[in-house]
């Protein structure tokens, strides 16, 4: 939603003062420039990064309309399935955890929370590190690490597409001014020709400019920003996955476990005491 907004206020006022100032918008629209700066920066995308980055890239893009994904009922479901998952290992035992972890789909645990259950790399993070502790095979400072490790790689991962975008995005003002000169070589083929002609080949050329630093500052680069905050997000998700995860191993019971997590949410997306409390009690009932 954001996405659109922003896109309709920057050419919606850009169209507009141009207009209001006798400006008329059919002189901006010039395909054969279009083609030069898109095309020009599209190949660019391409040989700057592997394909299968490009295809992240192209898929970022629609995401963005969607918004983010992480709101606090998000979160409120995360923070029942970790309370849950870690009530059953302090009852039951590792074997007991182990039972439910290894087939979420078909775990009312999960399944009564589609949000996590619908977020697979979120349901496989929660197995991994749940079952290197039911092997005992590390302590808890060696899990923090690993778990350290694999958020940064996740994030870095995550923040590619918007690297990619940006990079673009700072060389569209570069492009524009390619299709600028190029209207201007056209533009001298024609002089001795009529005025008009003249007139209509220089604004073409001027429009190729206007148009890459435009498309630069009022789209793609606002896009690649609005990328980077989904990685970060996203990276805030999984360090409240971790949080839990090393306060129920430092011996907290798991309802002070889950605070730790609430804690660590950002502050617009963290759920008040009183609305955890009450979906944990809710959840014990």
């Amino acid at each position: 939603m954001n996405l659109i907004l922003g896109i309709v206020v920057v050419f919606g006022c850009v169209l507009g003062g141009f207009a209001v100032h006798g400006g008329h918008l059919g002189a901006l629209w010039q395909p054969s420039e279009l083609l030069i700066i898109v095309g020009a920066a599209t190949g660019a995308l391409i040989i700057a990064n592997p394909f299968s980055v490009t295809k992240r890239v192209a898929a970022s893009i629609p995401a963005l309309l969607k918004g983010s994904p992480y709101k606090k009922d998000h979160y409120l479901e995360l923070f029942s399935v970790m309370y849950e998952l870690l009530t059953i290992a302090r009852k039951e035992g590792m074997m007991g955890l182990e039972r439910v972890i290894e087939d979420p789909a078909n775990n009312e645990l999960f399944t009564k929370r589609r949000l996590i259950l619908d977020d697979p790399h979120a349901v496989e993070f929660i197995q991994d590190y749940l079952r290197l502790i039911i092997s005992g095979d590390m302590d808890q400072y060696q899990l923090e690490a690993l778990m350290d490790l694999e958020i940064e790689t996740h994030h870095h991962v995550g923040e590619e597409p918007a690297q990619a975008l940006n990079t673009i995005s700072d060389s569209l003002p570069g492009f524009g001014i390619v299709a600028a000169v190029l209207g201007i070589v056209n533009t001298m083929g024609a002089l001795g020709g009529p005025p008009e002609e003249i007139g209509i080949k220089v604004a073409a050329a001027l429009v190729g400019t206007f148009l890459g630093i435009l498309l630069a500052y009022g789209l793609l680069g606002p896009m690649s920003r609005a990328m980077e905050r989904r990685a970060r997000e996203e990276n805030h998700f999984y360090t409240a996955i971790k949080t839990c995860i090393m306060g129920f191993l430092q011996g907290h019971p798991p309802q002070i476990a889950i605070e730790f997590g609430r804690k660590s949410t950002p502050a617009e997306l963290r759920p008040s005491f009183k609305d955890l409390d009450a979906q944990l009690r809710g959840k014990k009932s």
